[in-house]
């Protein structure tokens, strides 16, 4: 057995003969009654010794039994029984001891074997201490050795007291029977009794039913109301506190009326108060649109770099001590995000301002990387925490976890629940977790999503330059459903004057335009401040090749001159304003 270190010895003897099998069962039983067995264990322990020695006598073996007490892990009783030669540990003795016994561990070696038989204290039972064991030892040592015939009295009296002991449950057994029978009477009368009831709340059921579709029909009206008093009243409320923001700032502006530094400190914390307010009530009215199912996302390629500079410059402020750092993490190469940019910065900028809030010491980080076909932004903070019981509950409308940094933070519970109504709007998923005094993370998941997610809109100018009329003819007949007004040209500085004249929101522009290749254009258009953002699709003969890589650095679309469709057109109108967002940036 493993553990040797925490045995201790009691006593040993040999068994030789059937003789010795009536002592090793006497002896069994005073071992287990001096290191603290009950009766029943004590019982056990014999029998089962005393079926292995006969066992063992019958293959006619010489064995060493040696008792000792295990303490750790858990404190039993131990018999060690060895011997010379070959033995099996088939048979009704070994059996016995299976039943009786806790764990029967048998090795055979090629001229020896051992087997140890192991009886646990119950629980609560402690094992003899060092002095405990002495007196145990010297208590073995005074009983001496017994005779075959008093362990046939000990059998003898064991067998009066388990006889009393079955007639006493034989007893309890009669009066459970009893009672089992006056109880199934009386369940009997109850099942009637339910019966009865259960027919008369069955009739009640029927008309619940009807109060209840009454009751959902007032919940569903109340709930509009509700929504409808969020929109007005954060409509009511914007229009004033706008003013008051508006009124603050230019209060601050260099050219306005000097300002003592009080006047200016109480200005700056008027538009402080101001701009919180307005955030509050933008929450509001936002939270408002998502319940009324009137939020809609715009698709539109993001322009992740840009995003994550603006939101690291909008959340600068907010940082209350030098000892908190925002850490937003470089962009490792993944393909365009196509989402509703709008939706993705009101979700980062809730999870960043939240960890900003409740991180006293450390970092708030946002990282992104691409799994799949999706996109995964971690915010993880070293803040506070948030006690698991809350980590459900943080999504709920006005729910705010009680800390002792609560009291100064501003908000109205709404921005988690706000934030994960917007990433279901986005097809995505948000998920939290934390450990107090640890750091919270929260993670949006995404679909990148595809140029065909977005809408195209209608385009209010269209700039067409191409030196073919066939062509130009053709590329109109397909922009003048998406373009509320089409302008017209035969060469590049044409198209250069006309553009610079009047801004066009889309250009379709020839790559072999007359007097100025498309590629010449297109290189003056983007060095335009102006006109740098103006989405371009390059129309091309049947190779396109050539100009995949122009196209790609001047952030434009390409679109073959041959197959000019509906379909085609409209493609390459996003494209190209994937393209151009991809590069203005």
């Amino acid at each position: 057995m493993a553990l040797d270190a925490a045995r201790t010895d009691l006593t040993r003897m040999t068994i030789r003969d059937e003789s010795d099998v009536f002592q090793l069962r006497g002896k069994g039983r005073q071992v287990a009654a001096a290191v603290g067995l009950d009766g029943q264990d004590q019982i056990r322990v014999a029998t089962a010794l005393s079926d292995v020695g006969r066992e063992l006598v019958r293959q006619s073996v010489v064995t060493t039994a040696v008792f000792t007490l295990l303490t750790e892990p858990a404190p039993a009783l131990v018999v060690d029984l060895g011997w010379a030669g070959v033995v099996t540990t088939t048979g009704p003795g070994w059996n016995t001891a299976r039943m009786l016994l806790h764990d029967v561990r048998f090795e055979q070696h090629e001229h020896t074997g051992t087997v140890a038989l192991l009886r646990n204290f119950p629980a609560g039972v402690l094992a003899p201490s060092a002095t405990g064991i002495d007196g145990v030892r010297r208590e073995l040592g005074a009983a001496g050795e017994g005779n075959a015939l008093d362990e046939l009295r000990a059998q003898n009296q064991e067998l009066l007291e388990t006889l009393e002991d079955l007639e006493q449950k034989r007893r309890e057994l009669e009066r459970a029977n009893e009672e089992l029978e006056e109880t199934n009477r009386g369940v009997l009368a109850l099942y009637k009794e339910l019966s009865d009831e259960l027919e008369q709340t069955n009739t009640g059921v029927v008309a619940l039913y009807a109060e209840l579709d009454v009751k959902t029909t007032q919940l569903r009206e109340a709930g509009e109301a509700r929504t409808r008093f969020w929109s007005n009243i954060s409509h009511e409320l914007r229009t004033p506190v706008n003013s008051v923001v508006g009124l603050t700032r230019l209060l601050a502006v260099p050219g306005a009326d000097p300002l003592t530094d009080e006047q200016r400190r109480q200005v700056d914390l008027i538009n402080d108060s101001g701009t919180t307010l307005l955030a509050l009530v933008n929450e509001l009215l936002d939270t408002a649109k998502a319940e009324s199912g009137s939020l809609r996302p715009r698709p539109a390629p993001v322009d992740l770099n840009y995003m994550f500079v603006q939101l690291r410059g909008a959340l600068r402020p907010m940082i209350r001590t030098d000892a908190v750092e925002l850490v937003v993490e470089d962009l490792p190469v993944m393909p365009a995000l196509v989402t509703d940019p709008t939706m993705l910065v009101r979700i980062l900028r809730n999870l960043l301002s939240n960890g900003l809030k409740f991180t006293e010491a450390g970092e708030v980080r946002l990282s992104v990387r691409e799994e799949g076909d999706r996109l995964r932004f971690v915010v993880a903070d070293t803040g506070i925490g948030i006690p698991a019981d809350q980590h459900d509950r943080v999504f709920e409308e006005f729910h705010q976890v009680p800390n002792r940094l609560q009291t100064g933070a501003a908000g109205t519970g709404l921005g988690l629940s706000y934030a994960r109504t917007l990433a279901t709007i986005l097809g995505g998923d948000l998920s939290l977790s934390s450990t107090p005094g640890e750091g919270t993370e929260v993670v949006l998941d995404l679909p990148l999503g595809t140029v065909e997610d977005i809408p195209l809109t209608s385009v209010g100018i269209a700039l067409l330059v191409d030196g073919a009329d066939e062509s130009r003819g053709r590329l109109r007949a397909e922009v003048d459903t998406l373009a509320d007004d089409v302008v017209e040209a035969k060469d590049g500085r044409s198209a250069l004057s006309a553009a610079t004249g009047t801004r066009p929101d889309l250009i379709f522009l020839d790559a072999d335009t007359p007097l100025m290749s498309g590629v010449e254009v297109l290189t003056v258009l983007r060095q335009d401040p102006n006109l740098v953002r103006v989405p371009v699709v390059l129309v091309c003969g049947g190779d396109i090749g050539g100009m995949e890589l122009a196209a790609s650095t001047l952030g434009a679309a390409l679109l073959t001159r041959s197959l000019i469709s509906a379909g085609t057109v409209r493609q390459a109108i996003r494209e190209a304003h994937v393209a151009v967002r991809r590069t203005a940036s």
